[in-house]
């Protein structure tokens, strides 16, 4: 008895003393479950995003606010949650482990390993979602992300801190071209950072093979939300691996994070949106699609030192249907980016690839960033091939051409010739300056258009191995001199002695 006469005396004193008394939980109770999202009534002073914990083990984000109720969508689908279960407030958003330790790991949109690797120790955690830099936190974006890939390096450049985005039909290559590109960055010091979204299981497994077995996943990490993933998931994924670049970019580091695709991301959001009764819009999409990859997108750029330094260069995927880049979705995201890549099912089908169609293609930022050895050989080219296009519409109907016309023809023939490339091969920057000047300089124009490709794949060795001062020196200045430009006229009457024999 004496005991409990002390606690309510003390609880009597610590009611009385003028100390605010310590804060209660705020608790809601579960009114309805059904298709992965709960109805809490009770947590009359939720957020939107925050985390929210459930007795029984679950968690789940609140993804929409009503005047009675709040909607949270479950993060695991292994512990259910019942009707009348306790909700608790966290608080807090959902964050997600970060750090130097992700690199070679595939991980889910939860920041879970998935590679039987074991866990990882998380230098810390980041929020999914944050308020993309603003202008005084940028810089201009003064360096080019080299991709390896002939035709974008030197017509569509990609600059370190863009957004350029990647667009084009089922089976045109997007994949394989991205691939190419996280390929490339090796020896780069570029951290690479791809995102699946509602992929088989089985195609997310062999690129990663591919990033193994070139030894590629020591400067990758792989967020994978697989077509089995919930919609939560598919949603959260490229803003988790975001964060994780956001990570990075702080170090003052470059990273280059590829969305794979954004139009599954809007599919699994449309759906989400759906089973929470939000009113649909066009295409039964919400009205709030845009926002959701713009927020995403926006976070990219070239950081001033305030944020590190450092940069995010997003390749946002999208896929169209029969060509049409008209779409909801794509048409969005063309207006967010600074430029597209177009990858055309007829060029892919006539065997040019990577099938880039140049025409609809463009970069509103790389050229600032581009360098000026590749300026000088590229310059006409994007008009050269413009003409060829637009003479092999004529020359189908049969009409006679004049030599002038057939001469263009030709030209743009060796131009599409230089710019074909088969997959997982990439070229440094140097060889593409060689490539380029040896089209340029009509030096492949006496050449059969088959052996085009070999000719210049072969000189471009000869001058690494014989002119290595003059390889390196453009390697380093990023400049074509008048001096490096007569050493590659006389390593051509060379090579062509050479390349005669063989």
């Amino acid at each position: 008895m004496v005991k409990k006469e002390t606690d309510i005396i003390s609880i009597l004193e610590r009611a009385l003393q003028e100390k605010p008394q310590e804060e209660l939980e705020e608790v809601g109770t579960v009114i309805k479950v059904g298709d992965g999202i709960c109805r809490v009534y009770g947590l009359t002073n939720a957020v939107y995003g925050e985390l929210i914990e459930f007795e029984r083990g679950s968690r789940g984000i609140i993804l929409d606010l009503d005047e009675d109720y709040v909607s949270v969508v479950l993060l695991e689908n292994n512990i259910s949650v019942i009707e009348q279960e306790v909700a608790k407030r966290t608080g807090d958003v959902f964050r997600i482990p970060v750090g130097d330790n992700l690199i070679g790991r595939v991980i889910d949109a939860m920041g879970k390993p998935l590679d039987a690797l074991g866990e990882y120790k998380a230098q810390d955690f980041y929020p999914i979602e944050k308020v993309a830099p603003g202008i005084v936190e940028r810089e201009p974006i003064d360096s080019s992300l080299e991709t390896g890939v002939t035709v974008i390096d030197s017509l569509i450049p990609i600059g370190r801190g863009q957004r350029e985005l990647l667009i084009g039909n089922r089976s045109t290559g997007k994949t394989s071209m991205a691939l190419d590109i996280i390929l490339h960055q090796k020896d780069q010091n570029v951290i690479c950072i791809y995102v699946s979204i509602g992929h088989k299981q089985a195609n997310t497994a062999k690129f990663i093979y591919q990033l193994e077995k070139n030894g590629a996943l020591d400067y990758t990490i792989v967020v994978d939300a697989d077509a089995k993933e919930t919609a939560l998931n598919q949603y959260l994924a490229p803003y988790t691996g975001c964060s994780i670049g956001e990570y990075f970019y702080k170090q003052g580091k470059d990273v280059l994070i590829i969305y794979d695709d954004l139009s599954k991301h809007a599919i699994a959001y449309r759906e989400l949106s759906l089973l929470l009764r939000r009113p649909p819009g066009r295409e039964a999409y919400p009205g709030d699609i845009f926002y959701i990859h713009s927020r995403l997108l926006e976070r990219a750029g070239n950081m001033s030192d305030s944020l590190g330094g450092g940069s995010l260069t997003a390749i946002p995927i999208i896929q169209t249907q029969g060509d049409d880049v008209s779409a909801y979705i794509p048409t969005n995201l063309i207006s967010i980016t600074d430029g597209q890549i177009f990858l055309d099912t007829n060029l892919f089908n006539m065997g040019v690839r990577p099938a880039v169609n140049v025409g609809l293609s463009v970069s509103r930022v790389g050229g600032a960033a581009q360098s000026k050895a590749i300026k000088k050989v590229s310059g006409s080219l994007k008009l050269e091939l413009a003409q060829y296009n637009e003479l092999l519409a004529f020359a189908q109907f049969g009409s006679e051409l004049d030599k002038a016309s057939q001469k263009a023809l030709d030209r743009g023939r060796r131009a599409i010739e230089i710019l074909k490339q088969p997959e997982r091969t990439t070229y440094s920057f140097v060889t593409q300056v060689i490539f380029l000047f040896l089209l340029k300089e009509d030096y492949l124009d006496e050449l059969k258009l088959d052996d085009v490709k070999p000719f210049a794949v072969q000189f471009a060795s000869y001058v690494k191995g014989t002119y290595k001062d003059t390889f390196n020196r453009i390697l380093e200045t990023r400049k074509l001199s008048s001096e490096d430009e007569s050493v590659f006229r006389k390593a051509v009457e060379e090579f062509k002695l050479i390349f005669a024999k063989s």
